[in-house]
């Protein structure tokens, strides 16, 4: 199989790159095209646990898309792959491009390596420092594989790229705050044990403030088999939404919601009230538990993580009965729990059919809460993704109104819609397309703020530039523009 691959990604010329990078100008490929992925096989109609298209998975590592105003583009990061056609072997390459505001226009996107993996696991994130460089911190699933810093060798730029780090590390979460540094969230296979804490999966953090040297990594948590968590920055302060996964069942019975803050890179934790806390937490019951889902015996998809005005956290998520596929787990409630200054209140948004359906939240100025994702059934009914959705709430969640339906009679499901940090209203959520159920092309998309286009980044480029093509579009009579 190995071999198999590495004759492929000869004949795209891409052989110099597989499991390292080259210092240099990077290689430019012919057009944008996402990595098909599955996880866990289930032996019904479903096939899988989870399967499609997944060059924006998954939630747990972000950014993964940037609106710099400076220039005008907004960059992002994505898992492309060395296949060409439904039934080649997959193999993960790390992408890196951005879309032009002001002419409209994508220039073909670039391959920082070659993960040599199929695991959509690996895909990249991204980060911006104060003078406009990029920096792509490449995952891996567990310990098997390296793990990558990267840093562009100018600034704005993603033509060439030059290695800072090659090490260890998983579902990764680089948040840079501006005139300080770089708070890196970020999780290690087994890496408590040398605390005598036996969780698969740890919570860690380090800063840096150069992004060149970095700071020994500080357990967040590790909670019996372990956690996942989402973050996202406002201002100065980092936060991170934390789940547990329990000794019995372990990630597929997640459950719980924990929330904890930092003003300093990481130096103090506080939960939302202030009070600090001792870490790593290794306890279910513990300060920073927000929302009890194991004592209604329901699981916990963390999704989202956004401020309102004021700066309090609103986390988006859903809810089921099982871990595994089809309706007979449901109903998978799509969730909201916001903390008014005094105590956290949650929501129900709607509900939709797989627990892997994910969507993002944006908080607007104008008070506006909008959620894009997939939250309607699509051609492979109760797989990950469908028809994407755009939803708004003008009263905090309380109530949401399904405002339009961005993509209708697809012959794929459409996934993972991610949201960019400093989001541009042009360039609102990328996401891509893949077969619920069987190995498929994937191609990638976005929409706006308004939701009356759907534009389809091209999958095959005859020029260095292009422009990305209509393939949805409606009126737009969005509220909250």
């Amino acid at each position: 199989m190995m071999a198999a691959r590495w004759a492929l990604t000869c004949l795209l010329g891409l052989c110099g790159l597989a499991g390292t990078t080259i210092a240099g100008e990077l290689p430019a490929d012919s057009g944008y095209r996402g990595i098909w992925y599955f996880n866990q096989a289930t032996r019904d109609e479903y096939r899988y646990k989870y399967s499609g298209g997944m060059a924006t998975y998954p939630q747990q590592q972000l950014p993964i898309a940037i609106y710099a105003p400076e220039v005008e583009k907004t960059f992002f990061v994505y898992g492309g792959t060395i296949a060409r056609r439904a039934d080649d072997e997959q193999g993960l390459l790390h992408m890196v491009s951005y879309f032009n505001h002001r002419t409209g226009m994508v220039p073909r996107p670039r391959v920082l390596l070659n993960k040599n993996t199929d695991d959509a696991h690996d895909n990249p994130t991204l980060s911006i420092d104060d003078e406009g460089y990029l920096w792509i911190f490449s995952a891996s699933h567990g310990t098997s594989r390296p793990s990558y810093i990267h840093r562009s060798v100018k600034p704005w730029s993603i033509e060439a790229f030059e290695l800072i780090q090659k090490t260890n590390f998983s579902y990764t979460q680089p948040w840079h705050v501006p005139g300080q540094g770089f708070l890196f969230l970020h999780t290690r296979y087994d890496g408590g044990k040398a605390m005598g804490i036996s969780a698969t999966r740890g919570l860690f953090a380090m800063s840096s403030r150069d992004g060149r040297t970095w700071s020994e990594p500080g357990m967040i948590a590790g909670i019996e088999q372990g956690d996942y968590q989402i973050s996202w920055r406002h201002k100065n302060r980092i936060a991170t939404a934390f789940d547990h996964h329990p000794q019995k069942g372990g990630l597929n019975a997640r459950t719980n919601i924990y929330y904890l803050e930092t003003p300093d890179l990481g130096k103090s934790w506080t939960t939302i009230r202030g009070d600090g806390v001792p870490l790593p937490i290794t306890e279910t019951p513990n300060p920073a538990l927000i929302y009890d889902a194991s004592a209604a015996g329901k699981l916990v998809y963390l999704k989202d993580l956004n401020f309102d005005s004021e700066g309090r956290p609103v986390i988006l998520f859903l809810t089921s009965n099982g871990f595994e596929p089809g309706p007979e787990k449901g109903p998978r409630e799509w969730r909201t729990i916001r903390w008014t200054g005094s105590e956290w209140i949650d929501n129900v948004v709607t509900t939709s059919g797989n627990n892997y359906d994910h969507g993002s939240l944006y908080i607007e100025p104008d008070g506006t809460w909008r959620i894009i994702g997939p939250t309607e059934l699509g051609p492979q009914p109760y797989n990950p993704g469908g028809e994407m959705v755009m939803w708004t709430s003008g009263d905090q969640g309380k109530t949401w109104t399904k405002v339009k339906q961005l993509t209708e009679h697809s012959p794929m499901n459409h996934t993972y819609a991610r949201r960019p940090l400093l989001a541009h209203p042009d360039f609102y959520a990328i996401w891509a397309d893949g077969h619920g159920r069987q190995p498929s092309e994937s191609r990638l998309y976005f929409t706006n703020r308004t939701g009356d286009h759907v534009w389809r980044l091209p999958a095959i480029m005859s020029t260095e530039f292009a422009k990305p093509e209509i393939v949805s579009e409606r009126a737009a009579t969005n509220p909250g523009r």
